[in-house]
């Protein structure tokens, strides 16, 4: 993440083959993931770490640049493992949909930064929005070669894409209902219910 989103506080450079970063950095992701930014606690950081507060503090000057550390790096992850292919939107959708049911702390780490840190500005160097302008990039390219109806706003689309994807990530309560009285209850019929919905909005590219 750049500066500016997180309250000018950056991340130390990392030494090559860090492991104690690297476990810093697992365990403020457990943390974050389950107690939120204001609920966080650098000395159980640095506790499941098998390290100290101090040495916490001498690799992040904050606990919101370290947050800002561990939210960028889930970032790329999410955008390495899901690959947005802007000809099967659908496709796109269902992988979503499959890294969060798998790892739903990571949902709610991204959550708590949306929740804690709103309306903080972005520099034009944040990795996030960098990411984001990319993929409206491709979307706007593949409306031009003709393949995505252009009458949608690519950043609409984006969004829309988004939210439906990560509709029951965001909704666990929901989820627990669906589980309880869906016709048919099984994860694979919620898959395909998010999959056929981004389907009829914005169809594969023939």
């Amino acid at each position: 993440m750049s500066q500016s989103r997180y309250s000018g506080q950056t991340a130390a450079p990392a030494a090559g083959g860090d492991t104690t970063r690297e476990r810093i950095l697992s365990a403020a992701m457990e943390e974050f993931a389950r107690h939120g930014i204001a609920g966080a606690r650098v000395d159980r950081i640095a506790k499941l770490a098998k390290t100290s507060k101090e040495r916490v503090y001498a690799y992040f000057r904050s606990k919101y640049a370290l947050y800002a550390a561990v939210a960028a790096r889930e970032y790329v992850v999410i955008a390495e493992a899901t690959q947005i292919d802007p000809t099967d939107l659908p496709g796109y959708a269902g992988r979503l949909f499959d890294y969060f049911v798998a790892r739903p702390d990571h949902h709610r780490l991204i959550t708590w930064g949306r929740l804690e840190l709103p309306g903080t500005a972005t520099g034009a160097d944040d990795p996030t929005q960098a990411a984001i302008t990319r993929k409206i990039d491709q979307l706007r390219q593949v409306q031009q070669a003709g393949q995505l109806d252009p009458a949608w706003d690519p950043a609409d689309v984006l969004a829309l894409v988004n939210q439906i994807a990560t509709t029951w990530a965001a909704q666990p309560e929901l989820s627990e209902a669906a589980a309880a009285h869906a016709v048919d209850p099984t994860t694979a019929a919620r898959r395909a219910a998010v999959v056929t919905a981004v389907e009829r909005l914005f169809p594969r590219a023939r």
